[in-house]
């Protein structure tokens, strides 16, 4: 079963900028860590604030080691994170049926 966090972030006002320029780098350098087997960033065009993170690492492990990356410390707690209103998020697990 592989390990998938759904996260939305939801941006201070005027800070939707700042969450968009962190997730263009973000997004692909998540992408190349070993554990990671999708990371797709979205926008909601009728809320901008509204980022919404689908992730899928192949176990919790190597969720967890996402967040020791240098990307991770940079992007998201160095720029986005102190950026939002909102950050939630929410863990599954897959069914492999």
């Amino acid at each position: 079963m592989a390990f998938v966090c759904a996260a939305t972030w939801v941006a201070k006002e005027g800070e939707a900028h700042t969450v968009a320029e962190a997730l263009k780098h973000l997004s692909p350098a998540s992408r190349t860590e070993e554990g990671n087997i999708y990371y797709q960033a979205y926008q909601s065009p009728e809320e901008p604030n509204t980022f919404r993170i689908f992730e899928v690492y192949k176990d919790e492990a190597a969720f967890k080691q996402h967040a020791e990356y240098d990307h991770f410390k940079e992007w998201a707690l160095g720029m986005a994170i102190p950026a939002l209103e909102v950050r939630q998020r929410d863990f599954y697990e897959t069914l492999d049926f």
